[in-house]
């Protein structure tokens, strides 16, 4: 890897919040964006496919309200669609592939659903889509891997970390290092505001923006590449089986010995994957 975050972060005042961006190469529009889990951020979701993806598109990588060094946000004022419609306002663009992971897919699925004009290509990996029955996931509450999300929230700590990072891959000796808990642990303990709004929100139920009206899925008309891990202990791969079903110009890979994280585990698949889908589609 080449790219120095430092070198490519920008600043954009979009939606009503200052947000925080890693931005690289040339050609159709690629938007990022990333979980939601503690100290996740555009660049430490997306650090392994920015580069690569930037040799085909001009990519950006965001950080959402609430999350890096965007500004902090409260689960009422989350609104991570009306938020990624005025990101492309602020930098004057039209229309774009967007590509996100988990929270980031949902807002994907959403803004498909509401503003068709301004997406090209929607790729996720790993969404949570709540109305999906699960013949293999839990069978109600939230999952093995959200439990461990939302008490690494209340405990942003190197132990916490750990066990949460473990969760989302599924080869926690290659990935789950003692360097990257640690970074994550301190990314998150960096920004105390993020930990404290998304813990008031638990009471209210997930603090996640609204998510996709599931009877307007078979409404999206923009080619749709569905990632997912077989081994996702956070988000069941059955959800994106149900979504297959239900979007019809879409197509599913599911990776074995691969957890929440496709975009991390099997980087250069996933690079491969989505640049040939964006190119040809």
């Amino acid at each position: 890897m080449t790219l120095d975050p430092q070198d490519i972060a920008r600043t954009v005042r979009a939606g009503g919040f200052h947000l925080r961006y890693y931005e690289a190469g040339s050609g159709h529009p690629v938007v990022l964006l990333h979980g939601s889990g503690p100290g996740a951020t555009g660049w430490s979701n997306f650090s392994g496919n920015i580069e690569a993806l930037a040799e085909h598109f001009h990519v950006y990588a965001v950080d959402m309200p609430g999350w890096g060094e965007s500004d902090p946000a409260t689960v009422d004022r989350l609104d991570h669609v009306g938020t990624a419609i005025a990101f492309l306002d602020a930098l004057g663009i039209g229309k774009a592939a967007f590509v996100g992971n988990s929270m980031g897919g949902q807002t994907s699925l959403r803004l498909a659903t509401e503003h068709p004009d301004r997406i090209s290509h929607l790729v996720t990996m790993g969404p949570p889509v709540g109305t999906a029955p699960t013949l293999f996931g839990p069978g109600g509450g939230p999952s093995e891997g959200l439990k461990v999300l939302i008490e690494a929230y209340h405990d942003a700590g190197p132990e916490n970390m750990r066990r949460l990072v473990e969760i989302m891959v599924y080869d926690k000796e290659r990935f789950a290092t003692p360097e990257l808990c640690k970074a994550r642990s301190e990314a998150a303990l960096a920004r105390p505001e993020h930990l404290r709004n998304y813990v008031a929100g638990l009471p209210k139920g997930a603090p996640l923006p609204k998510w996709a009206d599931p009877k307007l899925l078979p409404g999206i008309e923009v080619p749709t590449l569905l990632i997912h891990g077989r081994d996702d202990r956070v988000v069941p791969y059955e959800t994106s089986l149900h979504l297959l079903a239900n979007i019809p110009h879409s197509r599913l890979v599911l990776l074995n010995h691969c957890g929440h994280w496709a975009m991390i585990e099997h980087a250069d698949e996933f690079n491969r994957l989505v640049t040939d889908f964006i190119a040809h589609n």
